[in-house]
Parts: structure tokens; sequence; C-alpha cells
């Protein structure tokens, strides 16, 4: 394999069109004039990825052959790389956007394989109540960080570029988000982080943890930005909410909060408020552009349509959803478009912007993605598998309007340099018009070979550049034994919601 810094030949290759070269060289003096203003410490390194097949958008889908030339941390030019610009052979291999996570909890990475001694849990309550927030309360500091480095070293060998994560650990609030920014920095993973603020531990650590959102958003950060973090509607008072509905407006962020992702959640917003809970958030100020509103399952017609009308976006966590057994959203039921209790659309002045999230399940948005598609065709959804790169695109300008980066997620001259090399071999032929079925039956995360953030080579060859990745699975391994004994010492968390009694 080439070295990236090394001087190679790239094999003779067919262009993009002669208007999309002529279009890429023209723009790539203007990237790079403004890539230092627009980037702090971008690498000033430049590298050219040259005899790819380059998917220059997932939305609508282009592909083209040309070299990748990158420099200061974005794209400078699609089309021929010019001598003198190290060069890395992508021949054989797409090269592809990278792919975003836009809802993750990066703190569950050491509960894989994690005994579990109490009754079994009956139903989603109880699933938090006995598995999750005891292990949130078992967190600290050192778990924290390495639950973020090796969830982020998954992300990254999956060819996700950034994660936007929600984070909870009450017995370490102040400075976790520092501790997960500095972890995934280490890895060069780009993100978007929040504190998880809730009362269900107790009004003084709902106040920090809208303090340490505050203090997470009042620092800029290359690789990081931040969100205002909620639980749910169903462990948010009302003064909470309030809290952290002024916060976000005060720092010009969204709140990325679960809606709706089991009954429990609407129950509560009846018995406590009157309302459902997208009625209750909207008239709180939680809806609009900037909201990111994870699952959104058991929602109404009604509620659909103020969603779409708010502009906010909704991950889909579709194996989280399958797993908790909580249902399956009808934001997502026919793509973009949501579908009524009669099969029809639902008639709103927008669609739904809908993104794909793990919610904690690893960063792998490829297999994601796929097994999205399959659950939407299972729930008897018209679509295509260009319903996923639809997703995958929106996901990236979730990401992208943390980040005022309006081009991430795309190949284009000026846009941030997130990349991901693929070492997929189509056995038929790949074009425009059946990239996505390559993608959802064909693509893996096992092809990933390269990945690239902010310009910077970050996974070479299936491996991190950055970090020793057998150090860090120890290290893991040794902090899992410890976060687990800790937590058999932990019982059921006693919240209950209102409205519903446990079953």
């Amino acid at each position: 394999m080439n070295d990236a810094h090394g001087e190679v030949s790239p094999p003779r290759q067919a262009g993009p069109s002669a208007g999309a070269a002529q279009a890429g060289a023209a723009q790539a003096g203007a990237a790079q004039a403004g890539a230092a203003q627009a980037s702090v410490d971008a690498p000033a390194t430049s590298l050219a990825l040259c005899g790819g097949t380059v998917v220059t958008s997932l939305d609508p889908v282009r592909v083209v052959q040309a070299d990748v030339v990158i420099a200061g941390g974005r794209i400078a030019a699609i089309g021929e790389a010019p001598p003198g610009v190290p060069r890395r052979d992508c021949s054989q291999t797409l090269v592809l956007p990278g792919n975003v996570c836009a809802h993750h909890h990066l703190y569950s990475a050491l509960s894989r394989g994690m005994p579990y001694r109490l009754a079994p849990p009956r139903n989603f309550l109880e699933i938090l109540q006995r598995v999750w927030w005891r292990l949130d309360r078992a967190l600290g500091q050192t778990a924290v960080r390495t639950s973020a480095l090796v969830a982020g070293l998954d992300a990254l060998r999956a060819g996700t570029t950034t994660v936007i994560d929600h984070h909870a650990s009450p017995n370490f609030i102040d400075g976790s988000l520092d501790v997960i920014a500095d972890a995934l920095a280490e890895l060069g993973l780009r993100s978007v982080l929040c504190y998880e603020v809730t009362d269900r531990d107790g009004a003084s650590r709902a106040e920090a943890g809208v303090a340490e959102n505050r203090r997470f958003l009042s620092r800029k950060r290359r690789l990081a930005r931040g969100m205002m973090g909620a639980h749910a509607s169903f462990t948010l008072s009302g003064e909470t909410l309030a809290a952290c509905v002024d916060a976000a407006a005060a720092d010009s962020v969204g709140i990325h909060i679960h809606v709706a992702e089991d009954g429990a959640d609407q129950y509560d917003a009846k018995a406590s408020y009157g309302v459902g809970v997208v009625e209750r958030l909207g008239a709180a100020g939680v809806l609009g552009e900037a909201a990111l509103l994870a699952h959104c399952v058991h929602v109404g017609e009604p509620e659909i349509a103020a969603i779409a009308a708010s502009g906010a976006a909704v991950a889909h966590n579709a194996r989280s959803n399958m797993n908790n057994r909580v249902g399956y959203s009808p934001l997502t039921r026919a793509g973009s478009a949501p579908l009524g209790s009669d099969g029809s659309p639902v008639p709103t002045p927008r669609a739904a912007r809908v993104a794909f999230g793990t919610d904690g399940i690893g960063g792998d948005m490829i297999t994601e993605s796929q097994l999205a598609y399959f659950r939407a065709v299972e729930a008897g959804a018209a679509t295509s598998p260009a319903w996923s790169l639809e997703r995958l695109a929106e996901g990236a300008r979730i990401a992208g309007r943390s980040f005022g980066e309006p081009l991430l997620g795309q190949i284009t001259p000026g846009a941030p340099a997130d990349l991901t090399v693929a070492g997929y071999g189509p056995p038929t032929p790949l074009s425009e018009a059946n990239l996505a079925g390559h993608w959802v039956f064909g693509l893996s995360a096992q092809h990933v070979r390269d990945v690239i953030v902010a310009g910077e080579l970050v996974i070479a060859d299936g491996r991190s550049t950055r970090v020793d990745e057998t150090k860090i699975a120890e290290e893991a391994a040794r902090e899992a034994v410890r976060l687990w004994a800790r937590l058999d010492e932990i019982p059921p968390h006693p919240f209950t919601p209102k409205g519903r009694p446990v079953s």
C-alpha cells in the first residue's frame, strides 16, 4: 500500500466531465485561501486521493472518476491532481463522504457483554431503571474517557467521521464533556456533544447538567461543538426544561432531546401537563430548526405535522428501537413524507428531516443505514435504497449546522475534508443510478480502508494513525471489570413517570 507521504503515479483514469473539472480548478484557489480563516488550527498538509470512484454527494447521488485534492483541511479540487502533491493510491476503491451518527451514547461502550443479575426488564422503563440509569451512575472520569476512546475508534474504523453524542454521568458532571472532547480529539474524530439534563437524580444535578452544557459551549474547539442536552419530557420538570431552553437560546444552539421513545413519555406529559410531548416541547420553545429530536416513535399525525413544520431534525435509531421493542417511528414509514393512519402522506408545510443514529449501539452507520432500510421495508414503506442515503446526508447537514459548515458531507471544493476510502470492488457495474443498491446490499464497514477528518489521515489501512489500538483495548478491558463491579452495588433507579403504572 502506498504511504500517504510517498510519491506514486496514479493509474490512468477517466476524469470527470470537462465542466466539473474546470469548476473544481476554478474554485480550488478560493477554497484554499479561505481555509485558514474558516478552520482554526487545520492541518497544513496536502494530499491527493488518486484513481478512485468518487461519490461527491449522497443526496442527490453524484459519482465521478477523479482525484480528490486536499489542502488546509478542506477539499481543494476534484479533477487531476497537480504535480508535487503527495498522493495516495485509491484505485479500485470508493471515495465517500464521511458518515455522521446523529444520535449516540458513547458512554455505553463498556457495556458490551456486561453481566446482568437482576430480574429481566418487563418494559422500556424497567430497561432504563435496571440497566442504563444504573450504568450512568457508575461512571467516573476514567470510565467516561475510556468509553469515548473505545466508541470513537469504533466509529472511525467504520467510516463515521462525526458523532453527535448525548452524555450522562450523574456522579461526574462537571468537566465530563471536556473529557469526551479531549478523547475524541486524540482520535481525530469530529463531534457535537451535550450533557443530558434530567431531574431524575435531583434538582442539584439538573442544575449542574445545565451548567456543564453552558461551560462547554463557551469553549471553542477545532473538532468539537456543543448543543444543549436534555433527557426526555418525562424526567424534566417545567423549571428544568425552561432552564434548558433559556440556556440554548443564550448560546444560539439547539436542544438534543429524546422524544416519545416509549409510550411512558406521552402518558407522563398528558398526566402532568394535560398535553402530549410534542405540544409540551413546542410550547416551551424546544422545537425549531436547530433542535434534534431522538426517536419520535409514539407520535400521532398532529405531532408529526408540528415537528415537520418546526423544521426540527429527527434522529431515527432503528436497531435500538427494535432491541428495546418500543415500536417504529411513523416519521420514517414513507421515507421523507410521513404517512397517516389511512396510509396516505400527512400534509405538512415541509417534509420531516430524518437522519440516522445508533442510540449507543456502536458507530457503524453503514450497518445502521442498511438495517434501517430493511426495517422500513418490513414496515410497509414505499421506498427504495436511496432512502438510506438521503437519511445519511441529512445527518451530515445536522452536523454541518453545528460547525457552520453547510458543505459538510459533500466532496466538493471548499468542503471540510471528511472522507472515507472503501476498498469495495463492485462485482457489477456501479453508477449514480444504482449506488444506493450497492450501498444497501454490498457495502460493509469491513471495506473501510482509510478515513480522513478535517484533512488528516486518521485511519490508514484500517488502523489508527494517532493512537495505540491495542493499548486502548487493554485499558478498556480493565476499566470494564471495574465498572461492572461498581454497577453490582447500584440498585435499580427509583424514578417513575406519572400516568402509567409499571406492568
